[in-house]
């Protein structure tokens, strides 16, 4: 080998190269300096940041920054002290208490990192701060009246919300001993109450006791589930701690005890009082009470109608405590011991429902007021516009006009609303018979022509583009395009105006009227007022030929009542939710639709309809009434829609399958004037507004005149002008049956009448025939004497004889003529047929 290189070697032995380990370390701050270009890389920041990061990186590469020597010094203190530290030649990493003692460090801080998880998920799985004041369930729905009357109950409610205060002292008391002794201490979760009941099982060896506080339950009732988990657990507790800090304890405490499930379908003290006892709170005995607070740990083995030992012994345990907490004294456990249990069953009031055609009508509306997901999470309140009285007078005359009318005029279903024209408020709903046999509700779903009572429109149309209510029209045949309208008594009046044509419901006139007017205006003007349903354009609109159902109807008589003015029906005043705050209330406004002149004229025309016309089995006593009664084809549809100004009603009479009744118009007149009296009986007498000066009336629509191809009058006969129509005459069709059926009695009365007098004729002709023959024999005796006596006697005498003999024919002639008189009596020829059926024979 070359000195040189011998030399060179020499001195590579010498010299200090680095470690293995310092080789390493390089290598691992060379893949720190790549990873940390390619987080640079994947930052997105400016240049000028970028710039700040290179310089303050620069300077802590410089101070970290070592030479070899430094290196080599920390290596020979790192040497030192690993070889300080090691016991019997081995590092004490290796050791097993190390090794310990660092597996506990990982699982402590492995714990409490876990701990610190679950806390999080328990607090991002909790409803939020501002929801802690439900006091109501989810899924839950109640339906109440104007005056806060329950209607209807869905899902696990109570059937009515006790206030605390109405809640005896006892009933609380039994309930704090039963479920949460430390009630008034704790903070939302009791651990010396966990820590008995744990006890308290254990030695029972069975689940006796509870651990959950009253507030725990509260927030298991209204925001979880009943799943057994120990997560759910968990998020009751955190949650219990939460209301206290929200809600106070007499909150806390109302809500337990209208919440709580009592078994037998009970929710809340309020329904245990009913269901087990029929009582209210306030009636319960301290027996009672300790019963029913013994019931919500294990409401179905405790009830006292399954289970009367059990629920004995339960009570006897729960007056215990109350006695060992002071809440009562012994002589009272005592006393409440020894008092029998008597069961007085009832079903859940929250399974009535009162006036169902109503509250299935509500529950049809809520989807336009809120959404799905609202509807989907239930406990609702919802607050709604019915008056029970009035609802009860509806019932109650739709009731007795099927039992009074129904049964002979051949209609089995009615029909009744009740609206509050001012602002729209269902105030009353009737929707058929029977709910129970049948759901269909008549007054919303089902759809009938309205006869008559669309003419109301027509004429209103007319009044408004400038018509004066005394214009004459001719009521005469017509035909117009082949259309022919006929007066329901199929005579004709002449000249009139229309105001009478109006109160007579004369329907050649109406027609008239729709084509002076036309079909546009007319139909915008119905629909302006509040009729939904389409209109066709065809002449037979003016007489009610498009189908309407009766809730439209009648909230569009309504405008008129309101001087022009529309308020869209509804049945809700207000939605609340869970936490009681109203997410919806009703705000519906006025909409001028008729011009108030026009409207007060019209009225004026309805209110002598009701006074000399067709509807004057509405009339009231102590108020002013307007209305218009209709009649379908065939008597299918009786209508009456009237109003007052401050209410507005619609009847309609009928049934399901379409079939002719043999009743009239006037029959709904008198459901409607039935219903009125009660409904009305409290609410102040108003006059609807004087009849506007004509004069000075101006329309304020413009009419679109009807330009009929071809028209076809004819002149006929008038009736006389004081004599009414069938639809005027209110009573006409029915006193024609009552005359049909007095005809038909009078012509079998006067057959069998015929026939007893020929009976008696025939009688008579034998025993005047039996006279006869006896004086016939009378008369040939005193014949047989008289010649006897011409032999003895002389002339004088035998002229006598002759006298004698013409006063004896004379007498037996006299004596024979009833005879001769009977047949002519009993060939008497009959009365024609066309006699027989007049009124007075």
């Amino acid at each position: 080998m070359p000195t040189e290189n011998h030399h060179k070697t020499e001195e590579s032995k010498n010299d200090n190269f680095p470690s293995k380990k310092l080789v390493k370390a390089r290598r691992l701050w060379h893949q720190l300096k790549t990873v940390s270009s390619g987080v640079w890389t994947k930052l997105s920041v400016n240049d000028k940041q970028l710039e700040r990061l290179k310089t303050v990186s620069s300077k802590v590469r410089t101070k970290l920054s070592v030479n070899d020597k430094q290196l080599e010094r920390l290596k020979t203190v790192s040497s030192v002290v690993w070889t300080s530290i090691s016991i019997n030649g081995k590092p004490f990493y290796r050791h097993r208490w190390f090794l310990t003692g660092v597996g506990f460090s990982v699982g402590l801080s492995s714990g409490i990192a876990g701990i610190d998880y679950g806390i999080t998920q328990v607090e991002t799985s909790l409803p939020d701060k501002s929801e802690l004041n439900a006091i109501v369930r989810k899924q839950t729905l109640t339906i109440k009246a104007a005056d806060g009357t329950v209607l209807q109950q869905q899902g696990e409610v109570t059937r009515e919300h006790i206030k605390l205060d109405e809640i005896p002292d006892q009933l609380k008391k039994a309930f704090i001993a039963s479920e949460d002794r430390r009630f008034e201490q704790h903070q939302g979760v009791d651990s010396q109450g966990i820590f008995r009941a744990f006890v308290t099982n254990l030695r029972s060896q069975d689940v006796v006791e509870g651990g959950s506080t009253i507030t725990q339950q509260v927030a298991r009732i209204l925001f979880l589930s009943q799943e057994k988990t120990v997560w759910r657990k968990l998020k009751e507790m955190r949650l219990a701690q939460k209301m206290e800090e929200k809600l106070s304890k007499r909150e806390i405490l109302e809500r337990y005890m209208n919440l709580v499930y009592l078994g037998s379908g009970a929710y809340g003290v309020g329904d245990a009082a009913w269901i087990y006892f029929s009582k209210s709170v306030e009636e319960l005995t301290l027996s009672e009470m300790a019963t029913i607070a013994g019931l919500a740990p294990a409401p179905n083995l405790y009830a006292p109608d399954k289970n009367l030992n059990l629920a004995k012994d339960r009570r006897n345990t729960v007056l215990k405590i109350m006695q060992e907490e002071g809440m009562i004294t012994s002589e009272q456990k005592q006393q409440a011991i020894n008092e029998p249990l008597a069961v007085n069953k009832n079903l859940p009031r929250r399974l009535e429902i009162k006036h169902p055609y109503f509250t299935t009508y509500i529950q049809q509306e809520l989807p336009k007021y809120v959404s799905a997901d609202v509807l989907a999470a239930g406990g609702l309140v919802v607050e709604t516009t019915l008056n029970t009285t009035w609802q009860e007078a509806a019932e109650a005359a739709v009731a007795k006009t099927l039992k009074n009318k129904g049964r002979w005029q051949n209609f089995k279903q009615a029909a009744l609303v009740a609206i509050n024209p001012e602002n729209g408020e269902v105030k009353a709903m009737v929707g058929g018979k029977d709910f129970s046999k049948n759901q269909f509700n008549r007054a919303t779903q089902a759809q009938r022509q309205p006869g008559s009572t669309f003419k109301g429109f027509v004429y209103a149309a007319a009044i408004a583009t400038g018509k004066d209510p005394y214009d004459r029209y001719l009521d005469a045949p017509l035909i117009v395009d082949g259309y022919e309208p006929k007066n329901y008594s199929e005579k004709f009046y002449g000249w009139m105006n229309m105001r009478d044509a109006l109160t007579r419901s004369i329907n050649t006139v109406a027609v008239k009227i729709l084509i002076d007017v036309g079909y546009q205006p007319t139909i915008k003007l119905a629909q302006n007022m509040g009729i939904k349903s389409q209109l066709k354009p065809t002449y037979s609109l003016a007489l009610g030929s498009n189908e309407v159902n009766l809730l439209e109807l009648t909230s569009a008589y309504g405008s008129f009542a309101t001087k022009g003015l529309h308020t869209e029906p509804h049945g809700i005043r207000r939605i609340l939710n869970r936490q009681g705050n109203v997410i919806w209330s009703a705000n519906f406004g006025s909409e001028r639709v008729l011009d108030a002149n026009s409207a007060a004229i019209t009225t004026w025309m309805l209110r002598n309809v009701v006074r000399n016309g067709t509807a004057g089995a509405a009339q009231l006593n102590d108020r002013q009434v307007a209305g218009k009664t209709g009649t379908s084809d065939e008597s299918r549809d009786l209508w009456f829609i009237g109003y007052i100004p401050q209410v507005v009603a619609g009847v309609w009479l009928g049934n399901d399958d379409n079939r002719p009744t043999w009743g009239s118009s006037t029959s709904a007149a008198y459901a409607w004037r039935e219903f009125m009296r009660k409904a009305v009986k409290d609410v102040p007498v108003e006059r609807f507004p004087s009849l506007p000066k004509l004069s000075a009336h101006k329309g304020s629509i413009k009419a679109e005149p009807i330009k009929p191809r071809k028209i076809v009058r004819r002149s006929v006969p008038t009736a006389s002008s004081n004599q009414s129509s069938e639809e005027t005459s209110t009573g006409t069709r029915r006193r024609r049956r009552r005359r049909r059926r007095r005809r038909t009695t009078s012509t079998q009365r006067r057959a069998t009448s015929t026939q007893r007098r020929s009976t008696s004729t025939r009688r008579r002709s034998t025993s005047t025939r039996r006279r006869s023959t006896s004086t016939r024999r009378r008369s040939t005796s005193t014949r047989r004497r008289r010649r006897s006596s011409q032999r003895r006697q002389v002339t004088p005498t035998r002229r006598r004889r002759s006298s004698t003999q013409r006063r004896s024919t004379g007498t037996t002639r006299r004596r024979s003529s009833p005879q001769r008189r009977t047949p002519s009596r009993s060939t008497t020829p009959k009365p024609s047929w066309r006699e027989r059926l007049k009124p007075d024979s």
